[in-house]
């Protein structure tokens, strides 16, 4: 088993990029925070991993890179996607988890609904634990909070007073994904691996899927799989999203990005950056060496590198050095993407 195992790091000049709504006790009753992980030593800003898995959606749905996004339905307190990842490939890549309510006013509601007349028919509950895994995105260090004041006064009378958080600081995050899982799909009657019920395996059969009768499992075509892969990874590259963009308009596309396909699930790349005692991203040329002495039998393709110039050159400069005497090829996050890409293409055996 493969996966593209990643760390990557966003700048945050001056954002919110998410938040917690009205924080109750303060001097103006609107006043809006961000989410901190409050430790000893300080806050630490974050974004969750829903929220950064939101972004991803949204910037694929947009692009131009033939993504494939499943159908949303709701019934009265639950919502779900038509969990169809034969079809849709967020179904796929993200998972998804199924469990109709039986009670006879949201069957009504279903049938009732002209939007679900393409919808694929479910009988029983279907789960798919999502392939592709991203952590928290976590600032490096902790940060003291900034709160702004503003007003709206823009009205005849007096002005409404507002408030809200925001913060300066680097957040770090780290990504996976199974490429073995990507494009598989498991009829196995157990929670998370159930992915298709009678319905979908009719469906896999009738597109004619690779069937691996022991492993119970239904598979695309590798060069379909590729394509969602591929688009995944494109869609990295182009990322955008945040709350509070029309105040901050916080660039969120990866500033740096390390990544490479290794034989195991476990993350490799993860204590190579650090804050220095400012506060401050540095790079760890020892944690770094350490990992690449350690798992050098695990990794199976080149280390792909990316750090746009611009962006704390001194610590690129270093990390420069080191790349060159490992042979490791540095570039911008985005061309650092694009030859992942390549690569997968090349190597079609990372997805067996």
């Amino acid at each position: 088993m493969a996966f593209v195992t990643g760390l990557f790091l966003i700048d945050a000049p001056a954002s919110a990029l998410n938040n917690l709504g009205n924080i109750p006790g303060e001097r103006t009753d609107n006043t809006s925070g961000v989410k901190m992980i409050k430790a000893r030593d300080g806050s630490y800003p974050y974004v969750s991993a829903q929220a950064f898995r939101y972004w991803l959606r949204t910037t694929l749905e947009k692009s131009d890179l033939g993504w494939k996004a499943a159908p949303i339905y709701r019934e009265e307190k639950v919502a779900y996607t038509d969990a169809n990842p034969i079809l849709y490939w967020d179904d796929d890549l993200f998972g998804y988890m199924r469990a109709q309510s039986t009670k006879g006013s949201a069957r009504a509601g279903r049938e009732a609904d002209v939007s679900r007349a393409s919808e694929t028919p479910t009988a029983d509950t279907v789960t798919r634990v999502s392939p592709f895994r991203v952590s928290t995105l976590v600032s490096l260090a902790p940060v003291a909070v900034t709160q702004d004041f503003g007003v709206m006064a823009r009205h005849e009378g007096d002005p409404v007073p507002f408030e809200h958080q925001f913060y300066r600081t680097t957040l770090k995050g780290l990504f996976s994904l199974d490429l073995a899982a990507a494009g598989t799909f498991s009829y196995i009657r157990k929670t998370g691996f159930r992915n298709l019920d009678d319905e979908r395996i009719r469906l896999a059969q009738e597109k004619g899927l690779q069937h691996l009768e022991n492993e119970k499992c239904y598979r695309l075509p590798k060069d379909e799989r590729l394509k969602r892969i591929c688009a995944l990874f494109e869609g990295l590259s182009l990322l955008e999203g945040g709350a509070k963009q029309a105040l901050h308009y916080t660039d969120v596309m990866p500033v740096v990005v390390v990544m490479a396909v290794t034989k195991g699930g476990n993350h490799i790349f993860g204590h190579i950056v650090k804050a220095d005692p400012k506060g401050q991203p540095t790079f760890n040329d020892e944690a770094f060496q350490q990992a690449i002495e350690v798992f050098g039998q695990e990794i199976l393709s080149p280390i792909y590198i990316g750090w746009t110039k611009g962006y704390l050159d001194e610590e690129r400069s270093r990390l420069e050095e080191f790349a060159h005497q490992h042979k490791i090829k540095l570039n911008h996050p985005r061309l650092a993407f694009q030859e992942l890409i390549q690569d997968m293409k090349q190597q079609p055996a990372w997805l067996e």
